[in-house]
């Protein structure tokens, strides 16, 4: 007898994935399977659409190469091989191990590994800070994504959220700066291109002419790590030009006296010096963005990648204040309005768990740390990574490798699929998916807040990350039941729900719509700054930073010709240039040897380094590739498809050469994510990245990267 076909029943959801957009997502289920996702049609910001990355998100959790169970690595490190082991085993193993080395060498020999593999208040960023602090784990400092610029922007404009991201459809003139939007904020573009379409002007600032770039109104082509200069450039027309808003320049900021003497040697002809953009570009850039009001920057993410990327990020911010782009709704800049959700970050994060004392340890330091080129008492004993995948993501690749080959590091994992990472795991954990689990999303780049509600059962025994570390507080002997609160527990401890910002909305609300704006004024007449009122120490716009002044934190001045930075100097209160770290002009004997500056994006079909498993989005992006000018690959006597080595002082990987005029002289572009176990070479760009550090926020500095550039053999 013929069983009865369930009817396909719609569960709202939301995209885990750390990215601006947040998408609310209509998932579709059938039989107790997933058949299907889209994006929901009646989100303001979604527009029904999902990206190239999620669109067929249903691959992810049915891929045959699942992770679904705990397993026991059964060969040598980095092999690859496990074999199946139960929950419980996994555990005990976990527990014994660790109360081991917390008695022989104390629980600061632990070191947990997590970023933004996901991103949800329940198991994203903070899911196992509570757990690791009571353990007295060492601290994973995580600097990964925008801690530089958001250091930069609080100094300037204190913690607000700036602009509505939905404003851009009332700009009138529109800077997008290091940021691919088509490729990385996909759902901001429709308003641009509405303010476009209503006469607005819309340009580029990028090295390489990216999808954005190509339908920018125009694109100003500048060299790696040089972008304060040219900031500071636009500043000094201003001024000198009378294109300042005084009155509001006088009623709500701070130091533009002392910036005016200190602009006053950044004329466009020295900028172009160090930026290669033209000075008469710079000229009419400046007297556009100053005449045309409302007026909107739009900062990337890998804006802060170069040695004086906070820099670049206090001059930006100080910009619209300036010409007055504040008063109107679609003026000011966008970097992250994640500052108007009101999340219980104490909660979430439970600092006042850590015992006193407890070793902060950078993420940057991983391969110096596994290995003994960082000096620590103790070393790390044991490494839990979780919401990441480091031999990919991060740099010091070939040391890292080195490190996780330890016989002696204990590494657990917890993965959807056997990573680069995972492959050196003695005991892997099986996660669930975003259809298998509940989730509250804020946003970085829009003000809706987004349920997620588990549309099926977990595939095998895998399970959600707020599970997991539940389940380690158990067996490591836990007895606070804040360890063991429920997913509505968690959620409804998340956030501060008597925050003006949250009037009306409930859990009960978002069970039956998925999404809820924060209680703002509409994007029309979003302007929280048309008269003043900055949450900084003055309240006002800090040309000037009084928080710098008053030493709260190092910052640091580039010497000429040096690697190295020096502490301390009267004009880092104002936007400061510093020059790139690794470039042909501030550090010409490197760049005898590594004469090409090379970038290292995202992708467009990858996210991170997820995704970059999946036939569907390798189909797409091709092999790893790397960018060249026609004329660097001329000089190297490089052709299209060539098979090319990339490579530096600290390591080198394969690549695919692909030729095009979109990527300037002197630079070479290879995006980030390919698996290098599945990669010729096994090895990818970040086996060249950099791990110092940039100015502010102790952010990374991957686009400071002389390298070179031949033939492979």
């Amino acid at each position: 007898m013929a069983t009865i076909q369930e009817t396909e029943t719609t569960v709202l959801g939301a995209c885990p994935h750390d990215c601006p957009d947040t998408c609310s997502m209509l998932v579709k289920v059938k039989d107790g399977r997933v058949t299907g996702v889209q994006g929901n049609p009646d989100h303001p910001f979604t527009h029904g659409r999902l990206c190239a990355k999620t669109n067929h998100y249903e691959e992810r959790v049915y891929h045959p190469e699942r992770l679904l169970y705990p397993m026991r690595r059964s060969g040598p490190k980095g092999s690859g091989q496990f074999t199946r082991i139960g929950w419980q085993e996994a555990l005990d193993t976990i527990a014994a191990r660790w109360k081991s080395i917390i008695a022989e060498s104390g629980a600061q020999a632990i070191l947990p590994y997590s970023y933004l593999g996901h991103e949800g208040l329940l198991n994203g960023l903070t899911v196992g800070d509570p757990f690791f602090n009571k353990l007295g784990a060492t601290v994973s400092e995580r600097t990964f994504c925008d801690s530089g610029a958001c250091t930069a922007y609080i100094m300037t404009v204190g913690p607000t959220p700036g602009m509505d991201p939905e404003s851009l459809a009332h700009s009138k003139f529109i800077l997008l700066w290091a940021c691919n939007m088509l490729s990385t904020n996909a759902h901001l573009w429709p308003f641009v291109a509405e303010a476009q379409r209503n006469g607005a002007k819309v340009v580029v600032i990028d090295p390489f002419r990216t999808r954005s770039a190509q339908l920018a109104d125009q694109h100003i082509r500048i060299r790696p790590g040089t972008d304060t200069a040219l900031a500071l450039a636009l500043m000094h027309v201003i001024i000198r030009d009378g294109l300042v808003d005084r009155s509001y320049v006088a009623d709500y900021t701070v130091g533009f006296d002392e910036l005016v003497e200190h602009v006053k040697p950044n004329t466009p002809a020295w900028a172009e010096a160090h930026t290669g953009v033209p000075a008469a570009v710079i000229e009419t850039l400046a007297k556009e963005y100053a005449q045309s009001q409302p007026s909107a920057i739009r900062i990337g993410v890998g804006i802060e990648r170069s040695a004086g990327g906070g820099q670049l990020v206090r001059a930006l911010s100080c910009l619209p204040a300036l010409v007055g782009a504040w008063r109107k709704p679609g003026g000011g800049i966008l970097q992250l309005p994640l500052w108007a959700f009101p999340m219980n970050w104490p909660g979430l994060q439970r600092a006042d768990l850590l015992p006193p004392g407890t070793r902060v340890l950078n993420q940057w330091e991983l391969g110096r740390a596994l290995t003994g080129a960082l000096e620590l008492d103790p070393p790390i004993r044991s490494l839990f990574v979780y919401n990441s995948n480091p031999l990919i993501v991060a740099p010091d690749q070939a040391r890292m490798r080195t490190g996780l080959a330890r016989e002696d590091l204990f590494t657990v994992v917890s993965e959807h699929f056997v990573t680069d990472t995972a492959r050196y795991a003695d005991i892997l954990l099986p996660a669930a998916t975003q259809v298998e689990q509940d989730d509250l999303m804020f946003s970085w780049g829009h003000l809706y807040l987004t349920l997620n509600r588990k549309a099926i059962e977990p595939e095998g025994e895998s399970v959600s990350n707020a599970e997991l570390f539940r389940r380690l507080a158990r067996v490591m002997g836990f007895d606070d039941p804040f360890f063991f609160r429920s997913d509505e527990q968690m959620m409804r401890e998340s956030m501060d729900w008597a925050n003006p910002a949250l009037a009306g909305i409930t859990l009960e609300s978002l069970a039956g719509k998925g999404y809820a704006r924060l209680n703002l004024p509409p994007a029309d007449q979003f302007a929280p700054h048309a008269n003043g009122g900055f949450p900084t120490p003055s309240g006002k716009v800090e040309l000037k930073s009084s928080i710098a002044a008053g030493g709260n934190f190092v910052l640091p001045v580039f010497r000429q010709g040096s690697n190295e930075f020096q502490d301390g100097s009267p004009a880092a209160l104002l936007p400061t240039w510093i020059p790139p770290r690794e470039a042909p002009k501030s550090n010409p004997a490197l760049a005898q040897r590594f004469p090409l500056s090379m970038l290292s994006p995202k992708s467009h079909s990858f996210l991170n380094s997820e995704y970059a498993n999946l036939a569907r989005q390798v189909e797409r992006e091709g092999p790893q590739h790397v960018l060249v000018n026609p004329a660097d690959a001329a000089s190297r006597r490089i052709t299209e498809g060539m098979p090319v080595m990339v490579e530096n002082a600290r390591g080198a990987f394969r690549a695919v050469a692909r030729i095009t005029e979109d990527i300037m002289p002197g630079v070479v572009l290879a995006p980030l994510g390919y698996w290098a176990y599945r990669s010729a070479g096994e090895a990818t760009p970040a086996a060249l990245n950099p791990t110092a550090y940039a100015d502010l926020g102790r952010a990374p500095t991957f686009s400071d990267n002389l390298v070179e550039l031949r033939a492979a053999p």
